[in-house]
């Protein structure tokens, strides 16, 4: 039994690495773009969110739902004015680009928010579990869990069923048929990262609310996003979940066997699922 309730935790963590690597699974998947601050910027949505609710004396669940306009609007300026203008076929550009812009998120969040480690009092739900049959699972875990799958379901439906998908789809085929077609790249892609710091927000939210963050932490949650999304399929949103799911439970065996083992335990799955298929477990048809 155990190994059962070991097993339950590790799918759970693996929501929370689904929501970290959702976004970065977007904006690649659309782009073509690997994003190196993408991991500080969710440390900065879940700084945004404890500083509103110090603010406002909101929740933190209120307060993120007042974050997540204002970091669309971080992700649709910071396409539309600074990584529009280094897309191309040289993919060094936007990496050195997105590698300074994590070096200077960094630095602003600890010169505002210093080095001490922070987290999201979200009260009581903190520590409430559920009894399901011989196991307790954490609510806050099942809520990360749903949220993922929800996040995941309302990406599939937007890239699939709206007008704004068919954008996205035909924007990531070919560029400049759809420019031809009256659709403007540049305004897709803005969007796109816009949608991605939303998801960015929701995950900083769990984040925050599970456990400590600070100004450093970001490039080690890029680092399991980036996992998530190769080990799914570069650009497939049901691989990405897939590949949180594979990271969340290879590091809750590795920690019951030895509490040290958790990290390395993730990253030796990854590497063993690129050994059998190099391309992700869901690639994309026509990558």
């Amino acid at each position: 039994m155990i190994w059962v309730d070991t097993l339950v935790q590790g799918l759970l963590l693996g929501g929370l690495y689904a929501l970290f690597a959702a976004g970065l699974s977007l904006v690649f998947g659309i782009m073509r773009l690997v994003n190196l601050a993408h991991g500080d910027l969710i440390v900065m949505a879940a700084y945004l969110i404890l500083l509103i609710a110090g603010a406002t004396g909101l929740t933190p669940f209120a307060a993120a739902l007042l974050a997540l306009p204002i970091m669309f609007a971080v992700g649709w300026g910071l396409q539309s004015a600074v990584l529009n203008r280094v897309l191309g076929d040289d993919i060094l550009p936007p990496l050195l680009v997105t590698f300074g812009l994590s070096v200077v998120i960094q630095n602003a969040l600890l010169m505002g928010f210093t080095a001490d480690s922070r987290k999201l009092p979200v009260g009581p739900i903190e520590a409430q579990s559920l009894a399901i049959g011989p196991l307790n699972v954490g609510v806050m875990p099942l809520i990360t869990f749903g949220s993922a799958i929800a996040v995941i379901l309302g990406l599939n439906w937007l890239f699939y069923r709206t007008a704004l998908g068919r954008a996205f789809r035909a924007t990531s085929d070919d560029p400049v048929t759809a420019q031809l077609m009256g659709i403007r790249p540049q305004s897709v892609f803005a969007v796109a990262t816009g949608i991605a710091m939303v998801v960015a927000t929701i995950a900083a939210l769990y984040l925050g609310a599970r456990s400590n963050f600070d100004p450093s932490i970001g490039p080690a949650r890029l680092l399991y996003a980036f996992e998530a999304v190769i080990i799914g399929g570069l650009g497939s949103l049901w691989g990405t979940l897939a590949g949180g799911l594979v990271i969340g439970v290879a590091q809750a065996l590795g920690a019951a066997v030895n509490p040290e083992w958790q990290i390395l335990a993730g990253h030796i799955a990854f590497v063993a699922v690129l050994m059998v298929r190099p391309r992700g477990l869901f690639p994309r048809a026509n990558d």
